[in-house]
């Protein structure tokens, strides 16, 4: 696969107009183990935070394919349980800025929740 199809290039540029790709490709029982359990999605990001800030990765940057993964789960997938949930109200209630912010909180609660940081 070559690198325009990817979200992070090595040059450390993100397209964020990829998102939608990137998590269409995750195969549907991957996901479903992904989001059933909160504890499994924030382990799950946790992962990708790390992965983003082992290659140079900023929080605004992260933040960023952060609010376009939210949107993403809010436009197509329902919730599987009361975090989920209660994460896609905010994000259907919220302002763009509001979106923002939600997005960068989601970025260091997956940092927190880390094991080894």
């Amino acid at each position: 696969m070559n690198e325009e199809n990817h979200v992070i290039h090595k040059d450390g540029q993100v397209s964020t107009d990829k998102v939608d790709n990137a998590i269409e490709k995750i195969a549907p029982e991957e996901r479903e183990q992904i989001l059933q359990n909160f504890d499994a999605f924030k382990e799950y990001l946790g992962k990708r935070i790390a992965m983003g800030e082992s290659i140079g990765l900023s929080e605004e940057q992260m933040a960023k394919i952060a609010e376009k993964v939210a949107d993403h789960l809010a436009a197509n997938e329902e919730p599987r349980n009361r975090e989920e949930k209660l994460l896609q109200e905010l994000w259907n209630v919220g302002k763009e800025d509001e979106r923002h912010m939600l997005a960068h909180m989601l970025v260091r609660l997956a940092q927190s929740s880390t094991p080894n940081r």
